[in-house]
């Protein structure tokens, strides 16, 4: 592992958070509100008052960025960024290698948290990882022969939105689940099963049917050694754990259910680590 300072960015729907990681430790963080409604070059600016105040911190060898988007990874272009209406096509990695001049590399978040898992977390030695993020929708980042693979358009591992039942996978897989179909506050919903609330149990006793169905689909286009489970959903795993695995059984390849290794993200801050590890994955 290269032990170089990498500034790992996360962008979110409202806020862009920061930095500087060495070898899975980080420095204080800064975050900094986006201008979510603002025009490219708004954004953009908030985005560059994180970095500056991160290089007043320590220098870096590089900078990478996750961003909640389809991304041309080798000319680092985001497209239809999600939340951000102004950022429908733009040249991140060239306008930040401008002003910063050293490498910037860009990637859609959920290969970001696949990354940060393989580098830093359980899915570390490794070789075939599926990093699955679960939160109020269902992404994923896939890693083949210890390397991500994006795929051609990024589009690799969108399971969300596989076919399933009378709607998508996503739908039905994530945190989502609650309001899509019950009319239900996910938040409510988990702290009622926290306080062993009958209705609620049942509830985490049937997305966990649906997330081992999706675990299944994993299985089936990828056969990886490990799936990690990310997102905030994650933090509900003991109520879906049972019927999860309940389902992931049924799988038509009895040994490939017996193998199959599936564990819970315990990286703080995955989104940053992941951006970070964007760097060491181009070292390989």
């Amino acid at each position: 592992m290269n032990n170089s300072n990498v500034i790992g960015l996360d962008l979110g729907a409202t806020n862009i958070r920061g930095a500087v990681v060495m070898g899975g430790y980080l420095s204080d963080i800064v975050s900094q509100k986006i201008r979510t409604h603002g025009s490219v070059e708004d954004v953009l600016e908030d985005i560059y008052k994180v970095v500056d105040t991160l290089l007043q911190i320590n220098k870096a060898a590089a900078i990478g960025i996750g961003v909640p988007s389809v991304v041309d990874v080798t000319e680092g272009i985001v497209y239809e960024v999600q939340n951000i209406p102004s950022w429908k096509e733009v040249h991140l990695k060239q306008l930040m290698e401008a002003r910063y001049q050293i490498p910037v590399y860009v990637n859609n978040d959920a290969n970001c948290f696949a990354l940060g898992e393989y580098h830093f977390g359980k899915g570390n030695n490794s070789d075939s990882m599926i990093g699955l993020t679960l939160g109020t929708g269902l992404g994923a980042g896939v890693m083949i022969n210890k390397r991500l693979y994006p795929g051609f358009n990024c589009g690799a591992g969108e399971f969300g939105m596989f076919p399933y039942l009378d709607n998508i996978l996503e739908y039905y897989c994530s945190g989502s689940f609650f309001g899509n179909v019950y009319g239900l506050d996910g938040v409510q919903v988990f702290e009622d099963a926290k306080k062993g609330d009958g209705k609620a149990l049942k509830l985490y006793q049937e997305l966990g049917k649906h997330i081992g169905h999706a675990v299944k689909q994993v299985m089936y286009a990828y056969d990886p050694e490990l799936i990690v489970l990310g997102g905030s959903v994650r933090h509900a795993y003991e109520f879906f754990e049972q019927t999860m695995w309940q389902e992931i059984k049924t799988f038509a390849y009895t040994k490939a259910a017996e193998c199959i290794r599936v564990e819970v993200s315990d990286l703080q801050n995955s989104g940053i680590i992941g951006a970070a590890a964007l760097y060491h994955d181009s070292q390989q």
